[in-house]
């Protein structure tokens, strides 16, 4: 039933994707579709605005227009699918090669350990990369290369644009990396808190591009954090386009 009451508007031109909204919607009316945050169906916004505080840009604003009715089983039904969602998007150990756990000899290892290492095909000298996989979702939280480590998480385009990541970033740490505009926000954080709980992390650095969609990975840590309830390090690094780090 159509009835005239509060809703959320998005503008289009405004709104970068950055999916800060998403996190802060707890009726799961909002997602990132195509590049922008869209609200689903009317039905399933309260028009609260809870979610406009966490808009950069700000692209969110309450409106009053004539819109289906906020619809509470709706929204539980649609909280259970998202839920299943989730769930059924999880890899599993025995499936595709790029969830299989793995460590393997990095360039800080001894040189036995160094003569049974892959040769890498660059001039750029040896990689750092001492585990996989290193994709947020593809991760377990129980993962033992996690235990006691210091955890780089970086937006992934940040080792396109930085020429020494190995080097300035990756020795002697482990690394996350996904996109903050593309991946589900929300399964992000509930990986991140999951890892913060169990793994014992030293310290946290992330590393991001100075684009706008970006300021949303400090924004997932943060809330990972807050959920998981731990007091760990943090610091964030910015990276130029030109693979500069900015004050």
């Amino acid at each position: 039933m159509k009835v005239m009451r509060k809703i959320i508007e998005i503008d289009e031109e405004l709104c970068d994707g950055c999916g800060n909204c998403v996190l802060a919607c707890a009726e799961g009316a909002i997602q990132i579709i195509d590049g922008k945050a869209k609200v689903i169906a009317d039905k399933y916004c309260d028009g609260l605005g809870a979610c406009i505080g966490d808009c950069p840009q700000d692209a969110l604003k309450i409106i009053e227009r004539e819109a289906d009715d906020f619809d509470e089983e709706a929204v539980e039904g649609l909280l259970k699918q998202q839920k299943a969602d989730k769930k059924q998007a999880e890899p599993i150990a025995c499936g595709c090669p790029s969830t299989t756990i793995s460590t393997f000899p990095t360039a800080n290892a001894g040189s036995c350990d160094c003569a049974n290492k892959p040769t890498i095909q660059s001039s750029g000298g040896a990689s750092s990369l001492g585990h996989w996989p290193v994709q947020i979702k593809l991760v377990p939280a129980g993962a033992p290369f996690l235990k006691d480590s210091n955890l780089v998480i970086a937006a992934d385009c940040v080792p396109v644009a930085y020429p020494t990541f190995h080097a300035d970033f990756l020795k002697g740490n482990t690394v996350m990396i996904g996109c903050p505009k593309f991946d589900n926000a929300d399964e992000n954080v509930e990986k991140l808190s999951q890892v913060f709980k169990v793994s014992g992390i030293k310290s946290i650095t992330a590393v991001i591009m100075e684009v706008p969609c970006c300021s949303a990975m400090p924004m997932i840590i943060k809330k990972a954090l807050e959920k998981a309830d731990v007091d760990i390090p943090y610091k964030e690094v910015v990276v130029s386009y030109r693979g500069e780090i900015l004050p």
